[in-house]
């Protein structure tokens, strides 16, 4: 029995050691670990450019959003959803409830642009909306520099890690969580 709790406690000390290990290599800023179920996709959120965008983003993420429908309420929203739109050397998008592209928190919310964030490549994380102003939950990672998307779509992060699992993500691949990680005074602030 005590040889079992030896290896069980150095089992847990272990993977302590690991996960502080992955967080402790970022640096200070406001990070989304999207676990899917090809691998891993780390992106930095741009929360002191987008507040607004990434502010909702987070709530989602951690089920802490007051706005959205009752259905939603407390639940870690895009925890199992699917990416349900995948156009090859272009995006993958995800966030919808129904997996069709038409559903959406119970809000919208408006626009959000910054100057210095544009679709300039692989990675970036950005809005999915049907017009001006109406932002939900639906949002796209991009296969590579879209240009065309900048001023209609709100950039909100980048991917740091895993860009080579973006490429893998298929329709109807599944989104297992989304886990916000917080580095530093500013980022452990933000709501």
């Amino acid at each position: 029995m005590k040889k079992y709790l030896h290896i069980t406690n150095i089992l847990l000390i272990t993977l302590l050691i690991s996960c502080a290990n992955s967080q402790s290599k970022l640096s200070k800023g406001l990070y989304a670990e999207i676990k899917t179920n090809k691998g891993d996709i780390m992106v930095n959120l741009n929360f002191k450019e987008t507040p607004i965008t990434v502010a909702n983003f987070v709530s989602l993420s951690e089920g802490k959003n007051k706005e959205v429908s009752t259905e939603y309420y407390k639940k870690k929203y895009y925890d199992g959803l699917i990416f349900h739109r995948v156009i090859d050397n272009f995006m993958i998008q995800g966030g919808c409830p129904q997996g069709t592209g038409m559903g959406d928190p119970g809000y919208k919310f408006r626009d959000e642009f910054n100057e210095n964030l544009t679709h300039d490549g692989p990675g970036v994380l950005s809005m999915a909306n049907s017009g001006p102003n109406s932002n939900g939950s639906q949002f796209f990672i991009t296969h590579k520099e879209t240009p065309w998307l900048n001023g209609g779509h709100s950039v909100f992060g980048k991917v740091i890690k895993g860009i080579e699992v973006v490429n893998l993500i298929k329709q109807n691949d599944t989104i297992e969580n989304v886990s916000i990680i917080r580095v530093g005074r500013e980022a452990r602030s933000f709501k």
